[in-house]
Protein backbone atom coordinates (compact mmCIF):
# COMPACT_ATOMS: atom_id res chain seq x y z
CA UNK A 1 0.00 0.00 0.00
CA UNK A 2 1.15 3.64 -0.86
CA UNK A 3 0.43 6.58 0.17
CA UNK A 4 -1.16 9.84 -2.20
CA UNK A 5 2.38 10.51 -2.62
CA UNK A 6 3.28 7.32 -3.73
CA UNK A 7 5.51 6.22 -1.25
CA UNK A 8 5.08 3.14 0.95
CA UNK A 9 3.85 3.57 4.62
CA UNK A 10 6.70 2.94 6.71
CA UNK A 11 5.86 -0.77 7.23
CA UNK A 12 5.46 -1.66 3.65
CA UNK A 13 8.62 0.48 2.69
CA UNK A 14 11.00 -2.04 1.04
CA UNK A 15 14.44 -1.84 2.77
CA UNK A 16 17.76 -3.29 1.03
CA UNK A 17 21.42 -4.00 2.58
CA UNK A 18 24.65 -4.83 0.54
CA UNK A 19 27.72 -6.87 1.25
CA UNK A 20 30.56 -8.04 -0.39
CA UNK A 21 32.78 -11.55 -0.11
CA UNK A 22 36.34 -11.54 -1.21
CA UNK A 23 37.40 -8.23 -1.57
CA UNK A 24 41.14 -9.31 -0.29
CA UNK A 25 41.44 -12.49 -1.77
CA UNK A 26 43.93 -13.41 -4.34
CA UNK A 27 41.84 -16.31 -5.56
CA UNK A 28 38.31 -16.42 -7.47
CA UNK A 29 36.10 -13.76 -7.67
CA UNK A 30 34.59 -10.17 -5.78
CA UNK A 31 30.74 -11.30 -5.01
CA UNK A 32 28.54 -8.69 -3.93
CA UNK A 33 24.86 -9.51 -2.46
CA UNK A 34 21.91 -7.29 -1.99
CA UNK A 35 18.84 -8.43 -0.42
CA UNK A 36 15.47 -6.51 0.27
CA UNK A 37 12.69 -6.71 2.62
CA UNK A 38 9.78 -5.13 4.10
CA UNK A 39 10.29 -3.03 6.69
CA UNK A 40 8.10 -4.51 9.03
CA UNK A 41 9.64 -7.40 8.33
CA UNK A 42 13.35 -6.52 9.52
CA UNK A 43 13.09 -8.14 13.10
CA UNK A 44 12.40 -11.45 11.44
CA UNK A 45 16.63 -10.87 10.43
CA UNK A 46 17.45 -10.42 14.07
CA UNK A 47 15.40 -13.67 15.30
CA UNK A 48 16.96 -15.50 12.98
CA UNK A 49 20.30 -15.15 14.31
CA UNK A 50 21.99 -12.70 11.69
CA UNK A 51 24.91 -11.41 11.85
CA UNK A 52 28.09 -10.70 10.66
CA UNK A 53 29.42 -13.59 8.82
CA UNK A 54 32.43 -13.61 9.81
CA UNK A 55 31.11 -14.39 12.87
CA UNK A 56 29.50 -17.69 11.92
CA UNK A 57 30.20 -21.27 11.34
CA UNK A 58 30.22 -22.10 7.10
CA UNK A 59 27.13 -24.64 8.17
CA UNK A 60 25.36 -21.77 10.01
CA UNK A 61 25.74 -19.55 7.31
CA UNK A 62 24.51 -21.77 4.80
CA UNK A 63 21.40 -22.91 6.90
CA UNK A 64 20.58 -19.14 7.42
CA UNK A 65 21.26 -18.11 4.11
CA UNK A 66 17.80 -20.61 3.30
CA UNK A 67 16.13 -18.81 5.64
CA UNK A 68 17.07 -15.36 4.51
CA UNK A 69 15.86 -16.19 1.20
CA UNK A 70 12.72 -17.13 2.52
CA UNK A 71 12.09 -13.84 4.10
CA UNK A 72 13.02 -11.35 1.98
CA UNK A 73 11.41 -10.13 -0.80
CA UNK A 74 14.28 -10.60 -3.52
CA UNK A 75 18.15 -11.18 -3.60
CA UNK A 76 20.55 -10.59 -5.89
CA UNK A 77 23.83 -11.05 -6.25
CA UNK A 78 26.74 -10.20 -8.61
CA UNK A 79 30.58 -11.97 -9.34
CA UNK A 80 33.81 -9.72 -10.34
CA UNK A 81 35.89 -12.53 -11.92
CA UNK A 82 39.52 -11.89 -11.28
CA UNK A 83 40.06 -10.78 -15.11
CA UNK A 84 37.61 -8.03 -14.00
CA UNK A 85 39.05 -6.75 -11.12
CA UNK A 86 42.53 -6.93 -13.07
CA UNK A 87 41.43 -4.99 -15.61
CA UNK A 88 39.85 -2.02 -13.61
CA UNK A 89 42.93 -2.11 -10.43
CA UNK A 90 46.41 -2.48 -12.97
CA UNK A 91 48.58 0.69 -12.44
CA UNK A 92 48.29 3.66 -9.82
CA UNK A 93 45.92 4.12 -7.13
CA UNK A 94 44.68 0.74 -6.90
CA UNK A 95 42.76 0.94 -4.02
CA UNK A 96 40.55 3.97 -4.75
CA UNK A 97 40.16 1.81 -8.17
CA UNK A 98 38.76 -1.20 -6.12
CA UNK A 99 36.62 0.88 -4.12
CA UNK A 100 34.67 2.74 -7.23
CA UNK A 101 34.47 -0.21 -8.74
CA UNK A 102 32.81 -2.01 -5.99
CA UNK A 103 30.54 1.71 -5.91
CA UNK A 104 29.47 1.00 -8.84
CA UNK A 105 28.62 -2.87 -8.47
CA UNK A 106 27.09 -2.33 -5.50
CA UNK A 107 24.69 0.84 -7.53
CA UNK A 108 23.92 -2.42 -10.27
CA UNK A 109 22.95 -4.21 -7.22
CA UNK A 110 20.04 -1.61 -5.86
CA UNK A 111 19.36 -0.68 -9.29
CA UNK A 112 17.92 -4.34 -9.60
CA UNK A 113 16.22 -4.60 -5.81
CA UNK A 114 14.88 -1.11 -6.44
CA UNK A 115 14.63 -0.20 -2.63
CA UNK A 116 13.43 2.78 -0.34
CA UNK A 117 16.23 3.12 1.52
CA UNK A 118 19.49 1.08 1.32
CA UNK A 119 22.28 -0.12 3.77
CA UNK A 120 25.63 -0.54 2.63
CA UNK A 121 28.75 -1.51 4.09
CA UNK A 122 31.38 0.92 2.94
CA UNK A 123 34.93 0.24 1.19
CA UNK A 124 35.94 3.18 0.96
CA UNK A 125 37.85 4.44 4.33
CA UNK A 126 35.32 7.95 3.65
CA UNK A 127 31.74 6.68 4.20
CA UNK A 128 30.40 10.03 2.56
CA UNK A 129 32.66 9.53 -0.81
CA UNK A 130 31.43 5.83 -1.40
CA UNK A 131 28.08 6.60 -0.83
CA UNK A 132 28.16 9.40 -3.06
CA UNK A 133 29.91 6.87 -6.15
CA UNK A 134 27.03 4.78 -5.52
CA UNK A 135 24.67 7.56 -5.93
CA UNK A 136 26.12 8.53 -9.23
CA UNK A 137 25.90 5.26 -10.95
CA UNK A 138 22.00 4.76 -9.73
CA UNK A 139 19.40 5.19 -12.12
CA UNK A 140 16.93 6.32 -9.74
CA UNK A 141 17.47 8.39 -6.33
CA UNK A 142 17.17 6.26 -3.07
CA UNK A 143 17.79 6.85 0.51
CA UNK A 144 21.62 4.89 1.21
CA UNK A 145 23.40 4.62 4.54
CA UNK A 146 26.83 3.93 4.13
CA UNK A 147 28.62 3.18 7.27
CA UNK A 148 31.87 0.85 8.32
CA UNK A 149 30.99 -2.41 9.82
CA UNK A 150 27.32 -1.82 8.81
CA UNK A 151 27.27 -6.14 8.09
CA UNK A 152 27.84 -5.82 12.29
CA UNK A 153 25.47 -2.97 12.96
CA UNK A 154 22.67 -3.76 10.74
CA UNK A 155 20.87 -7.06 10.15
CA UNK A 156 20.03 -6.67 6.52
CA UNK A 157 23.18 -5.89 5.54
CA UNK A 158 24.68 -8.83 7.71
CA UNK A 159 21.65 -10.52 5.89
CA UNK A 160 23.63 -9.68 2.67
CA UNK A 161 26.90 -10.75 3.87
CA UNK A 162 25.97 -14.40 4.34
CA UNK A 163 24.23 -14.36 1.17
CA UNK A 164 27.87 -13.33 -0.27
CA UNK A 165 30.10 -15.34 2.11
CA UNK A 166 27.65 -18.48 0.95
CA UNK A 167 28.73 -17.87 -2.70
CA UNK A 168 31.46 -16.86 -2.34
CA UNK A 169 32.36 -20.53 -0.43
CA UNK A 170 30.32 -22.51 -3.34
CA UNK A 171 32.95 -20.70 -5.77
CA UNK A 172 36.23 -21.76 -3.82
CA UNK A 173 34.95 -25.27 -3.43
CA UNK A 174 34.78 -25.03 -7.38
CA UNK A 175 37.84 -23.80 -7.71
CA UNK A 176 39.44 -26.76 -5.51
CA UNK A 177 37.34 -29.79 -7.39
CA UNK A 178 38.77 -27.77 -11.06
CA UNK A 179 42.20 -27.20 -9.60
CA UNK A 180 43.14 -28.61 -6.40
CA UNK A 181 42.90 -27.45 -2.73
CA UNK A 182 43.40 -23.80 -2.76
CA UNK A 183 42.88 -22.66 0.25
CA UNK A 184 40.52 -19.80 1.44
CA UNK A 185 42.37 -17.92 -1.51
CA UNK A 186 43.27 -15.10 0.76
CA UNK A 187 46.78 -13.79 1.28
CA UNK A 188 47.12 -15.15 4.75
CA UNK A 189 46.36 -18.80 4.24
CA UNK A 190 49.57 -20.85 3.36
CA UNK A 191 47.65 -22.89 1.35
CA UNK A 192 46.25 -20.30 -0.86
CA UNK A 193 50.11 -19.24 -1.27
CA UNK A 194 51.17 -23.22 -1.76
CA UNK A 195 48.56 -23.13 -4.56
CA UNK A 196 50.30 -19.87 -6.31
CA UNK A 197 53.85 -21.00 -5.63
CA UNK A 198 52.79 -24.24 -7.60
CA UNK A 199 51.38 -22.52 -10.00
CA UNK A 200 54.25 -20.89 -10.77
CA UNK A 201 56.55 -23.73 -10.80
CA UNK A 202 54.22 -25.62 -13.76
CA UNK A 203 54.10 -22.67 -15.75
CA UNK A 204 51.54 -19.75 -14.85
CA UNK A 205 48.92 -18.57 -12.77
CA UNK A 206 45.47 -20.20 -14.17
CA UNK A 207 42.36 -17.70 -14.32
CA UNK A 208 41.13 -17.84 -10.68
CA UNK A 209 43.98 -15.90 -9.93
CA UNK A 210 44.34 -12.01 -9.41
CA UNK A 211 46.93 -11.25 -11.04
CA UNK A 212 47.21 -7.57 -10.28
CA UNK A 213 47.29 -8.21 -6.36
CA UNK A 214 51.07 -8.14 -4.57
CA UNK A 215 50.89 -11.34 -3.77
CA UNK A 216 50.86 -12.94 -6.76
CA UNK A 217 53.15 -10.53 -8.08
CA UNK A 218 55.18 -11.35 -5.49
CA UNK A 219 55.23 -15.13 -5.79
CA UNK A 220 56.35 -14.64 -9.83
CA UNK A 221 58.97 -12.45 -8.57
CA UNK A 222 60.31 -14.77 -6.04
CA UNK A 223 60.52 -17.53 -9.00
CA UNK A 224 62.32 -15.21 -11.36
CA UNK A 225 65.04 -14.11 -8.69
CA UNK A 226 65.78 -17.77 -7.36
CA UNK A 227 66.25 -18.47 -11.42
CA UNK A 228 68.72 -15.59 -12.26
CA UNK A 229 70.60 -16.63 -8.84
CA UNK A 230 71.15 -20.38 -10.45
CA UNK A 231 72.25 -19.03 -13.67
Amino acid sequence: MTTDGGQREQGQALVAGVDEAGRGSVIGPLVIAGVLIKHEDLPVLRDLGVKDSKLLTPSRREALAVEIRKVCQDCHVTKLSPQEIDAVVLGGRKLHKLNYLEAQVMARVLDVLKPDKAYVDAADVLERRFKRDILECMSFKVDIVSEHKADRNYPVVSAASIIAKVERDSEISELAEKYGDVGSGYPSDEKTIDFLKLCVKLGDYPECVRRSWRPAKKVRSEKGNRQIKLM
